[in-house]
Parts: C-alpha cells; sequence; structure tokens
C-alpha cells in the first residue's frame, strides 16, 4: 500500500506560539521537505497574507525532484458564489495544480462559526470543488472536525464527505481539529467514512490529547493512503501529529517504505533545520531525533547496550540519522564508564582499579554538583587524568578580575592573567563585556603565543544554574560552556561558590580540550600519511 506523505509545517506548524519563518526560511524549508521525500507541502493559505501569495510566486519558480506544492483555503463564503469569491480566486492565482479546502463537517460549526444552513453547507463544500475542478485544479479535501461531527450527528457528517465526493475531490482528509477524540473513536469514523466513499481517505490530526501520533497510525492500519502533519508535531495549541515520528514508525515498524532509507537518514538533520528556522529549541526527549532519544544512562542499560543494541534501544540510531550516547552520572556502574569511554575513543577495562576509581571520582563530583551529561569534553579530560595520560598544556599561576561601574553606569569588566607554558611565564590583560568574557579574553590572549590555534575558538553558549537556591546568594553555581571552532563543537564544566571561579574552571578545560584533540587530528592525519 502506497501511503503520502502530506507536511503542513508551513501552514499548519506556523500557527503554533512562538515560531515565525521569513519567505527565505520557507523556500528553504521547501527544499529540505522534498530532499527528505514529502510528496505534498502545503504552501499556506495565499488570500490571508501579501508574504503567503509572495511564497507561492517564488515555489513556482523552484525545481522540486519530488514533491508537489499545495495551497490552501476553504470553501466559498455563503453569500457567494465559488466564481465570485476572492479567496477561492486566490487559490487560482497561487498556480499550484493541486489545492486543498477545507469545509465544515460538524453541524455545530455549520450554525454557530458559519451561520448558514446544513444544506447551504452541503452546497458550499461541493460548488467550491466544481469550480476548483472545473479549472483544472486537483481538490483534496478536509473535512474539518469530522471526528467530532461524527461523534454529534453522524448522518450529517458522513453527508458533508459524500458531498465532497460527488463534486469529484481527489482525497477527503479526515481532522480530529480539536486533537481530542481517542482511538475508538477515531476507529470507529473512519470505518464509517469507508463505507460511505469511496475515494482515498487521509488523516489530520492535532495533538490535544497527546494521540496525534498514535490516531495517525491507527488511520494507516485502516487503510487511509495519506497522512498529514508537521516537523516536530509543530502547531496551534498542542501541536500537529509529529512527522518525525510518524515517517520512521511507518517505515522501520509497520514496513510501509514512505522514504528510501538514506532519506529516512536525513531526519534528526531535518527536524533540528526547522526548529533552528522556527526559533525553538529542540525538544530532547523527542522520539526518534531528541538528542535524548538513544542516550542511556542507568548502568545496567549501558552495560546492555554496549553487548548488543537491540537490548535497549528499538530501532538503530544511524537509521533516522541519531546517534548513541551513554551518560555517565551517580547513577552508572563501571559498565557505564567503560562504555562511555569507549565512545570516545579510550580504552578502559572495567575491572582495572582505576575505573572504581575514575568512577568514585565522578560520584564525588556530581555530589558537589558537577554534571558531565552536558559536558563531555570535560568528562573526556578527567578520564584521561585517571589513566595518566592527560597532558597539562600550560600551568595558571593566577587571575584577578575587575568590575568598576564609573559615574555614567558605563560598566567595565577587565581581567588580569598569567600562565606558565614549558617553564616560560605570560603576564597580560584584557577587557570583556562583563567579568567572564573578560577572563576568557585574558587566557587565550597569555596562550596565543605559545598556541596559535586558540584564536580559531570562541565561547558559543554559556549556562548557570543554582544548584541550592536556598543558600541565596552565597548558594553553589554549575557553569555550562559550549565552546567552538570551524570544525568542533565542545562542552565543559565548573562548579563553586564562586560564579567566577566557577566560569574558571571550564574555561581551563575548554581550552585543554582545544588542545588536546587540535594535536589528537594533527596526529591521526600524520599516520594516514605515513600508511600511503
Amino acid at each position: 500500500m502506497k501511503v503520502e506523505l502530506y507536511d503542513t509545517t508551513l501552514r499548519d506548524g506556523a500557527q503554533g506560539e512562538g515560531i515565525t519563518f521569513s519567505l527565505e526560511d520557507q523556500i528553504s524549508v521547501v527544499h529540505w521537505l522534498d530532499g527528505l521525500g514529502i510528496d505534498y507541502i502545503e504552501g499556506g493559505q495565499p488570500a490571508s497574507n501579501p508574504k503567503a501569495a509572495r511564497f507561492f510566486e517564488r515555489a513556482g519558480q523552484v525545481s522540486l525532484k519530488h514533491a508537489k506544492i499545495v495551497a490552501f483555503g476553504g470553501t466559498c463564503h455563503p453569500h457567494h458564489k465559488p466564481e465570485e469569491d476572492e479567496s477561492v480566486k486566490k487559490l487560482l492565482e497561487a498556480g499550484t495544480r493541486h489545492v486543498a479546502v477545507v469545509g465544515k463537517s460538524w453541524d455545530f460549526h455549520v450554525e454557530k462559526v458559519l451561520r448558514t444552513s446544513l444544506k447551504r453547507n452541503l452546497e458550499l463544500i461541493g460548488g467550491t470543488i466544481r469550480f476548483l475542478k472545473s479549472r483544472g485544479r486537483e481538490v483534496f479535501y478536509d473535512a474539518e472536525h469530522f471526528f467530532d461531527g461524527y461523534r454529534e450527528n453522524k448522518n450529517y457528517a458522513l453527508s458533508t464527505i459524500r458531498a465532497a465526493q460527488e463534486a469529484g475531490a481527489t482525497r477527503i482528509i479526515l481532522c480530529d481539529t480539536n486533537g481530542g477524540s481517542l482511538m475508538t473513536h477515531v476507529a470507529d469514523a473512519i470505518d464509517a467514512a469507508k463505507r460511505t466513499v469511496d475515494v482515498p481517505l487521509g488523516i489530520h490530526v492535532h495533538n490535544d490529547s497527546g494521540l496525534a501520533t498514535a490516531n495517525t497510525l491507527l488511520a494507516v492500519e485502516k487503510g487511509i493512503v495519506q497522512v498529514q502533519g508537521t516537523i516536530n508535531g509543530y502547531g496551534e495549541r498542542c501541536g500537529n501529529a509529529d512527522l518525525c515520528a510518524i515517517i520512521p514508525n511507518l517505515c522501520l515498524k509497520m514496513g510501509l517504505h514512505v522514504v528510501t532509507d538514506a532519506q529516512l537518514r536525513k531526519l534528526r538533520d531535518v527536524s533540528h533545520y526547522v526548529s533552528e528556522l522556527g526559533n525553538i529549541a529542540p525538544r530532547s526527549n523527542q522520539p526518534f531525533v531528541g538528542h535524548s532519544a538513544f542516550a542511556h544512562k542507568g548502568g545496567w542499560h549501558a552495560d546492555a547496550v554496549s553487548k548488543d543494541p537491540r537490548t535497549c534501544e528499538h530501532v538503530p540510531p544511524e537509521s533516522v540519522g541519531n546517534y548513541r550516547r551513554v551518560l555517565v552520572s551517580e547513577l552508572s556502574g563501571k559498565g557505564s564508564v567503560a562504555a562511555k569511554a569507549k565512545s570516545i575513543g579510550i580504552d578502559i577495562d572495567r575491572d582495572d582499579r582505576r575505573t572504581q576509581e575514575l568512577l568514585q571520582r565522578l560520584k564525588d563530583l556530581e555530589e558537589a554538583g558537577y554534571q558531565f551529561e552536558g559536558a563531555d569534553a570535560s568528562l573526556e579530560l578527567l578520564m584521561h587524568k585517571a589513566r595518566g595520560t592527560h597532558k597539562r598544556y600550560f600551568k595558571h599561576a593566577g587571575f584577578r578580575v575587575i568590575v568598576e561601574k564609573r559615574e555614567d553606569n558605563q560598566l567595565i569588566s577587565e581581567a588580569t592573567i598569567k600562565v606558565v607554558v614549558d617553564g616560560k611565564a605570560e603576564h597580560t590583560a584584557a577587557e570583556g563585556n562583563g567579568p567572564v568574557n573578560a577572563l576568557d579574553n585574558a587566557l587565550r590572549k597569555a596562550l596565543e603565543p605559545f598556541y596559535k590555534q586558540v584564536t580559531e575558538m570562541h565561547l558559543s553558549d554559556f549556562k548557570v544554574r543554582i544548584i541550592d537556591g536556598k543558600a541565596g546568594t552565597g548558594a553553589k553555581t554549575r557553569v555550562l560552556i559550549e565552546s567552538s571552532d570551524k570544525e568542533d563543537s565542545w562542552n565543559t564544566v565548573g562548579v563553586d561558590e564562586n560564579i567566577i571561579e566557577a566560569s574558571w574552571q571550564a574555561l581551563v578545560d575548554s581550552l585543554e580540550y582545544k588542545l588536546m584533540k587540535d594535536e589528537r587530528t594533527k596526529k591521526n592525519r600524520a599516520a594516514r600519511r605515513k600508511k600511503k
């Protein structure tokens, strides 16, 4: 059975709170969705605003390998004929071969929202579809609130989709617009719809009861041929069905190859790209594509997955473009530590005395407030120290940070620092827009005469967490720093009652990690050249 993928991220997804796509963003998303193997991309409602109309102008110039662009609109106004209705005219002006028309299926909405008769609503559905068909369009009819309408008035809800079939709709999409339907009701309503019409059916589900993915997959089992959703489940209120969960379930669990294996491996990248454009932080625990989707923290879980990933993973992470992570924390055992070390290229024997000492050290540090789940670089340095393979690239002989507020309310931060490299001392100072920034600038300035590559890196994120708020301004502080260079990014951690000291610890780890990884890369390249 061929199941079509219909994406409405640019229309329904953009209605999610806090999400805005520029026109350039929209065109970029179209390219990514096309590469993912989406069959239909709903570009928006051309009658809604000028930007939506411009999108279809631009989209008409885009060369797509697979996907087809769909324009969205409603049935004509109750007091208009379809050929006179401005919103219907805009659908034609969009220039797409496929259009989606939404109409009322719930008698309650017909009377309270549309404020017309039930008979007139059927005329609007049929008349609008017939007009668009007469102009050469393929029409997908969205039966809005179908499941609520079926629950309240079965006969009328079914009469609306019968009217759409008689008018020539190419697909009829059953919509759980309020997102409140349970699976048993969805199944019953789909069965009734299949007995009523012969047109292939689609499903469009919102997630207000947390059942959007489940109801969508159930619909496919019931013979639905088109599934609609958004990337990351973005959408109004609680969102829409999440294509990032639906697609891998269809491919890997139900044997329906809606995309190729190569396209499926792009899923995580598409998920994160759309979240970046939408200015929404990726959800860590999102199924399949989340950063934590294949993260193992419990000791026996990590041990089991190191022996056979199928013990604790329902699909291979690489199949959806993700990767396995072994987290080390106070919950870890020797197996977790050994597995984590192996994942970053460090050979540690789980039965070695040093492994037990490292495990105890980790637990002591986490008890003190450190957290290594999000600080892999600090963890790797700690492992090297435990094995005696840590190289100390520099020694700090002290620092001083001054923050001065002048009469004009201008704040000045200055850091003075002294480091020693191979017996040579470097004493320097630098300013910054804050004490941590000044300290960062001074440390890298002091190291630059010895290690030129420190100029390539920069601090890309800085997070501060108060560990025990009851201690007030004297509370212990955890600082997480993300650093980046041209090729990579890494995270380090520091903890202390003094935020400057906590920041200093994280900064030192960050620079040591940069120097260590650059030295490792240089050695690996030399080894490859030697083999050649």
